[in-house]
């Protein structure tokens, strides 16, 4: 299985407990890059941008993805979120 194939099927574990439903299924991961490094880009978009759930998932799309074997680096970007300036230097620093 190819390594976005994985990272997909790692991400399909995140569940927005709002909803039930998984990030992917949602349309909540945009822009998903997977270079041959290993390096892997992403945007994440809260389903709306005062979303109570916003840091916890993306921490938790950022553990999914880095659980996968092959995964090296990840740059994940939040957007239209209203913290999201926050966010981003908190997932930047770890």
């Amino acid at each position: 299985m190819e390594l976005k194939d994985r990272i997909v099927e790692s991400l399909r574990t995140v569940i927005d407990p709002e909803t039930g439903i998984d990030v992917v299924s949602m349309g909540l991961i945009r822009d998903l890059k997977v270079e041959d490094s290993g390096r892997i880009d992403l945007v994440f978009r809260p389903s709306i941008p005062t979303c109570p759930l916003g840091f916890k998932l993306a921490f938790d799309i950022r553990d999914a993805i880095l659980k996968v074997e092959g995964v090296q680096d990840i740059n994940l970007k939040v957007v239209d979120f209203i913290y999201a300036d926050k966010l981003n230097e908190m997932l930047s620093r770890e």
